[in-house]
């Protein structure tokens, strides 16, 4: 699966839905999804992140059946054909877990909850041996945003981390990686702060190795509402944020522009390589 080898990562972002907040990132057709697919390949994406049901805040989860319908005609279009490239699924539920896994085998599991909306995750996960991403966020998409009060954001996220990290080790996952959640149950000010403070949600595996760390702000109102703009309009504040996070201590970017990001990796890159 993914490999950390000095480099960050590219995670290029396939919305199957017809929810979410960036317009041109929703996709509704095999053929649309077969297109952009092949585009992240060619454009350089490192993983390819897959999902289909919004969560956005605001939106309303579709059931499981609804997702697993969305999700299977586009696996089942390029099952096999890009055995290179790394596969994540953007879900919180166990068994679309298990039903993916079946289908294609072993890919990373993106869960927006932590398996904090499915209990059963940590264990299917576990069970599988896949890697997880596992992100901070409080209730659900349409109350997330009412749940901003923290004592210390940064210590809060770190806490939830290291409690969250400790029960999937329990579960028999080993690869673990830290999504802080930006835009989820945090405010623009506290997304900010915690960009500024990405050092300190390093939490050491071993010795001189820490959890990866994935930052997902492509376009995000975090980035359109300061500048009064919209999601189609913030690709240069995107980009110039992701270099900030980068070296902040950022492993993975998400993103729904890859060629771009790929551009800021070599320019980080060399800024590291020549301190």
């Amino acid at each position: 699966m993914i490999k950390m080898n000095g480099s960050p990562l590219v995670m290029g972002i396939l919305n199957i839905n017809s929810d979410s907040f960036y317009s041109n990132s929703r996709i509704n057709s095999v053929s649309h999804f077969q297109t952009k697919f092949n585009q992240m390949i060619e454009d350089g994406a490192d993983i390819i992140d897959i999902g289909a049901c919004s969560t956005r805040p605001g939106s309303q989860y579709i059931t499981e059946n609804e997702e697993w319908d969305r999700l299977l005609p586009m696996l089942k279009s390029i099952k096999g054909i890009c055995p290179d490239i790394t596969i994540s699924i953007d879900t919180f539920r166990s068994e679309i877990v298990k039903k993916t896994f079946d289908l294609i085998g072993p890919f990373i599991v993106n869960d927006i909850s932590c398996s904090i909306d499915d209990h059963k995750m940590f264990e299917t996960v576990g069970r599988l041996g896949l890697e997880y991403i596992g992100m901070h966020k409080r209730g659900t998409p349409n109350s997330m945003q009412l749940n901003c009060d923290y004592n210390d954001i940064i210590n809060d996220i770190r806490e939830f981390f290291i409690d969250s990290i400790e029960k999937a080790k329990q579960s028999g996952i080993t690869k673990f990686i830290i999504d802080p959640g930006f835009g989820f149950s945090k405010n623009i000010d506290q997304n900010y702060k915690l960009i500024n403070n990405l050092e300190s949600l390093k939490i050491q595996v071993e010795e001189q190795r820490y959890y990866p760390i994935l930052i997902g702000i492509s376009r995000k109102s975090m980035l359109y509402k300061p500048l009064n703009s919209t999601p189609a309009d913030v690709l240069h504040a995107t980009s110039a944020l992701n270099l900030l996070a980068l070296t902040k201590g950022a492993d993975i970017i998400r993103v729904h522009d890859v060629k771009e990001a790929k551009e800021i990796v070599k320019i980080y890159d060399k800024l590291k390589n020549n301190i």
